[in-house]
C-alpha cells in the first residue's frame, strides 16, 4: 500500500497503515477465542506502547494465552481492543485510539520479534518465544518500519515467521574491541552467531546479518546505504550526513532536532528489499562505533526502535531514542 498519508474521515478515498489491519475474511474470529485447541506456546512477551516506545501501557512477561492464540486474539485477552471497519482494523487498545494528532496520522501497528509483520494479526500464529509488540504512533513520515532493536535479542532468538535463519556478526575489523563486545553481548544472550570479515550485501540470503563498523566502513551494504535518505527509505528517524560524518536525529514528523559529530554511535535495524532485517551498529568514527557495540544489550535497547549514542565524560555515554521527542 501507499506510504501517502491517512485522509481524513469523511473523504472518498481512505488509506489505512496496511499492518494494523486484519484480515476481513478472519473478522468473525475476534471474539477473543484463537485458532483452536493447540497446544498454548510458552516464553511469550506482550508489549503495549505508545510514540514510538517512549509511553509504556502494558508488558506482560507471561501473558493470558489459551491454545493456538493469533496475535490478536491474544491481544484481545490482555487488553480492551475495539476495531473499526467491520472488526478489520485495530482502532484502540485500553482507550487509546489511532486518528490524527493535530494533522499527524497515527494508528497501532505490531512487531514480532522486532519484526514488523507481514500479515494482519488474526492471521498471524503466536509460537513460543514470541516477542510481540503493539505500538501507536505517527506514521506521517513512514509506515514501514521494517525492523526495530528494542525486542533484542529477538529476533536472532525465536526467529521470523517461524523460520530460524543463520545469525552471522560481519565486522569491519573482527580483532577489534567493538567486534568483540557485540559477540560477548550475543553469546551472553544465548544467541549463536557466525563470525565474518564485513563483506557485501546478498551473498548470504536467509541469514539476519549484524554489520559493524564506521558508517564509512559500511555504507557500501545496500540496506545499511538506506540511511543516507531517511526513514521513508529505512524505516530509520535518522539520517546520514556527510558520508558518515555525522548523524541527523529526527523527530516523528522527520524534522531534525539535532546533530551529532565525531564520537557518535548509532544502533538500528533495517531490512533491504526482498532480505532478511539486517542490524547495523556503526558510528561517525571508532569512538562511536565502541559506543554502540557497548549497548547492544538488553537493557540499553528495550523499548526503544532504534537508539544514538553521544559520548561523555569517562567513558559514559547518553542514550538517544529514535526517534527523537517531537520539540
Amino acid at each position: 500500500m501507499s506510504s501517502r498519508r491517512q485522509r481524513r474521515p469523511g473523504r472518498s478515498r481512505r488509506r489505512l497503515p496496511a499492518l494494523a489491519l486484519l484480515s476481513l475474511g478472519a473478522a468473525g474470529a475476534l471474539a477473543g477465542c484463537g485458532l483452536g485447541p493447540g497446544r498454548t506456546p510458552t516464553g511469550v512477551r506482550l508489549q503495549v506502547t505508545r510514540e514510538f516506545g517512549a509511553q509504556p501501557m502494558l508488558s506482560r512477561s507471561a501473558p493470558r494465552a489459551e491454545g493456538q492464540d493469533t496475535v490478536m486474539s491474544l491481544l484481545m485477552r490482555n487488553a480492551t481492543v475495539t476495531t473499526r471497519y467491520g472488526g478489520g482494523f485495530v482502532q484502540s487498545i485500553d482507550g487509546h485510539a489511532g486518528g490524527f494528532r493535530g494533522s499527524q496520522p497515527t494508528a497501532w501497528f505490531y512487531y514480532v520479534n522486532g519484526v514488523q509483520a507481514a500479515k494482519g494479526a488474526a492471521e498471524t500464529n503466536v509460537r513460543p518465544g514470541d516477542r510481540i509488540w503493539w505500538d501507536l504512533h505517527d506514521w506521517s513520515q513512514t509506515q514501514e518500519i521494517p525492523a526495530i532493536v528494542g525486542s533484542f535479542p529477538a529476533p536472532f532468538l525465536g526467529g521470523i515467521e517461524g523460520r530460524r535463519p543463520p545469525v552471522r556478526l560481519e565486522c569491519a575489523a573482527p580483532e577489534q574491541t567493538p567486534c568483540r563486545t557485540v559477540a560477548a553481548h550475543l553469546r551472553q544472550a544465548g544467541v549463536n552467531a557466525g563470525l565474518a570479515a564485513l563483506g557485501p550485501g546478498g551473498e548470504a540470503p536467509e541469514t539476519l546479518r549484524i554489520l559493524v563498523g564506521t558508517w564509512r566502513q559500511l555504507r557500501a551494504d545496500p540496506a545499511a546505504d538506506q540511511l543516507e535518505r531517511g526513514p521513508a527509505a529505512s524505516g530509520v528517524y535518522a539520517r546520514v550526513l556527510g558520508g558518515g560524518s555525522s548523524f541527523a536525529l529526527l523527530d516523528p514528523e522527520g524534522q531534525v532536532t539535532r546533530t551529532l559529530g565525531g564520537d557518535a554511535g548509532l544502533v538500528a535495524a533495517t531490512r533491504y528489499t526482498g532480505e532478511d532485517p539486517e542490524w547495523l551498529v556503526t558510528g561517525t568514527d571508532a569512538a562511536g562505533v565502541e559506543l554502540a557495540a557497548h549497548a547492544v544489550r538488553e537493557a540499553t535497547l528495550h523499548d526503544h526502535f532504534a537508539i544514538a549514542l553521544l559520548g561523555g565524560s569517562g567513558g559514559a555515554s547518553t542514550v538517544l531514542p529514535l526517534p527523537q521527542p517531537a520539540p
